[in-house]
């Protein structure tokens, strides 16, 4: 009952402002509230309905879990790409270079300390949150065409599946685009603008929780031996690279589908992130009594801060050839 009264909310927050866009046509300051407002409820719901759902924890009923993780689709993106990027490439490789697509350089950012150092990187502290705030964009446009030929390349993916992106693409920006200018007379500014600031809400609040768990000063990224072995325990390795952030912030934990306990989804991604706060009990304990290092930080703005670290660390990291 919990996650269906999150889900029926965090729609809604989607759906309604939408509709009342349509229906009302307000002014141009409503209208882009409005959007914002879908920004924000797109984050919550790639991160509390579509991630849980992914990953078969949603549900027992395996119907549910595939009816809500197609929740993705009502925002511009791939089910078939996130699986293979998340589910199989993230969880099972995470933060090894150049296998966990999520620690990949993208464009002007490096997330990793084992790839090249660019001249301009040393100010990616500086303006890596603006460029956070395209990524959604990215993702609709751009980023799920590239995953798609390069999965399709490793056998990961059928080429059967590049009918059901495109078609899920044209119905998402119809719906989102042309259909209010179209059909409601929604100045195409106002569409715009709109659709622009609700991406770019979406965008950063989704990629800053992702960072906040591996991209901080404290996780470690392994690099494999000669044998492309990674010499650890893969619970161990989840426990290194993967951190905890602000377990006693209620509110943030339920927006962000409990994204805050990233070491216990890491562990247990199948189980429900409801359950996350009673599992890091468990965690902590089994950790302590193992002498097994259990990363968290206490506070949201510490986490923000070892993640600022991170990048200013990456964009300056001695040693490192620089171009």
């Amino acid at each position: 009952m919990r996650m269906i009264i999150k889900t029926i909310i965090l729609l809604s927050g989607y759906i309604l402002p939408f509709i009342l866009i349509l229906i009302y046509n307000p002014n141009y300051i409503i209208s882009m509230i409005f959007w914002t407002i879908m920004g924000f409820s797109i984050a919550g719901i790639g991160m509390s309905v579509m991630h849980d759902a992914n990953h078969g924890a949603y549900s027992k009923s395996e119907w549910v879990n595939k009816l809500l993780g197609n929740t993705l689709t009502l925002i511009g993106g791939s089910v078939d790409n996130w699986k293979i990027q998340h589910n199989l490439l993230h969880h099972t490789f995470t933060n090894v270079v150049h296998q966990d697509d999520d620690i990949s350089d993208k464009f002007v950012l490096r997330f990793s300390p084992h790839t090249e150092v660019k001249w301009f990187h040393k100010y990616q502290y500086f303006y890596a949150f603006f460029f956070y705030g395209l990524q959604t964009i990215y993702w609709v446009f751009v980023k799920d065409f590239l995953q798609f030929n390069r999965y399709v390349i490793k056998g990961e993916a059928k080429w059967f599946t590049f009918m059901k992106l495109i078609f899920s693409k044209i119905i998402y920006l119809f719906i989102i685009l042309i259909m209010p200018i179209l059909f409601f007379d929604i100045p195409v500014l106002y569409v715009l603008t709109g659709f622009l600031i609700m991406h770019f809400f979406a965008g950063l609040v989704l990629t800053v929780i992702f960072q906040l768990a591996h991209t901080v000063e404290g996780t470690t990224h392994p690099l494999p031996n000669e044998k492309n072995e990674i010499l650890n325990d893969w619970a161990i390795h989840q426990m290194n690279t993967t951190i905890d952030f602000a377990p006693k912030n209620k509110l943030l934990s339920w927006y962000i589908g409990g994204l805050n306990f990233q070491v216990e989804h890491h562990l247990f991604p199948k189980i429900c992130h409801i359950h996350h706060v009673e599992i890091s009990k468990i965690v902590r304990q089994t950790a302590t009594e193992f002498e097994i290092p259990y990363l968290i930080n206490d506070k949201f703005s510490d986490a923000l801060m070892a993640h600022v670290n991170a990048l200013k660390r990456f964009g300056k990291q001695e040693g490192a050839i620089i171009n």
